[in-house]
């Protein structure tokens, strides 16, 4: 693959490139998904029902995590919220806390430069010019911009400061040229497109619910995105160790991009034909005749 700022995580086709831990990433809810469904209530036993898709998540989460820790947590952590929503047993997915934790110390330790950034993360000014360079110019922009910010385009960290002002840490440009306010606006929008979600799979109207797939597969992009958005704002801030991860619709991007707007498409119509089924039901009834059942369904 194509070499990166030392990762190798796009592949090159002629002029384009894409990066495949993204189709992994939006490919997984829906295998997860549609194994659940048709398992059934077989989802709640070990052997035939369990551990089929965490397998797949797992050897999948493995493959990524060689050059892409952070999206490897992701697909994982995605995976097996949808796993136990679908109904299976809290004391199997218990069984990942040791595997999990395990594999995660061993892509730390195996890769020097992410033990760099669990030094940067724990005290960034131990190498102010080294390894902590990256996560003091977040902050410091973050700080520059104070409650209104330093105006739309009148940052300054993005000329040359702050590695990645464009992508993984764009969200640092906008605490500092729109401030508090638009981070907080940048947060809120961003709630509002997961609430809305919620509400395509989970209507208060048990009669415009989704088949329980398409329900899983909604809840699994949903997922990936409010899970993607928190962590890129944690790294961002600080809070947590630096992982090249995107903020989902804001970051500058290809693949991921792409494949997050066809994703919330996918959730659109899951709406759509949630209330297309509804309607055909109306039909089927008043082609019937009973004016009573008209009634009642619509």
């Amino acid at each position: 693959g194509k070499e990166v700022n030392g990762a190798s995580r796009w592949v090159e086709v002629g002029a384009f490139n894409f990066q495949p831990s993204e189709i992994a990433k939006w490919a997984m809810p829906l295998l997860v998904a549609w194994w659940c469904v048709r398992v059934g209530p077989r989802i709640c036993e070990f052997r035939r029902g369990f551990l089929p898709p965490m397998f797949a998540l797992l050897l999948v989460s493995g493959i990524v995590g060689v050059e892409d820790l952070g999206t490897a947590v992701l697909i994982l952590a995605v995976g097996v919220v949808v796993l136990a929503i679908a109904g299976v047993r809290i004391r199997h997915l218990a069984l990942l806390v040791p595997v999990g934790g395990a594999a995660v110390a061993a892509a730390i330790l195996h890769s020097p430069y992410r033990v760099q950034r669990l030094l940067a993360w724990r005290d960034p000014f131990e190498d102010p010019q080294g390894i902590g360079y990256h996560i003091i110019q977040s902050l410091s922009a973050i700080a520059g911009g104070g409650v209104a910010g330093r105006g739309l385009g009148q940052g300054v960290q993005k000329f040359g400061y702050l590695p990645e002002a464009t992508t993984d840490f764009v969200f640092a440009i906008v605490c500092e040229e729109l401030g508090l306010a638009g981070a907080a606006l940048v947060i809120a929008l961003l709630v509002a497109l997961l609430w809305s979600g919620l509400a395509i799979i989970a209507p208060s109207d048990p009669r415009l619910r989704p088949p329980t797939f398409r329900r899983l597969l909604g809840l699994g992009i949903l997922l990936t995105i409010g899970f993607q958005a928190l962590m890129n704002v944690t790294v961002v801030t600080g809070l947590a160790p630096t992982k090249g991860i995107a903020l989902p619709l804001v970051s500058h991007g290809g693949t991921g991009w792409v494949l997050t707007a066809f994703s919330l498409g996918i959730l659109i119509s899951i709406e759509r034909a949630a209330i297309g089924d509804v309607a055909a039901r109306c039909s089927e009834v008043e082609s019937a005749g009973d004016a009573t059942l008209v009634d009642a369904v619509a």
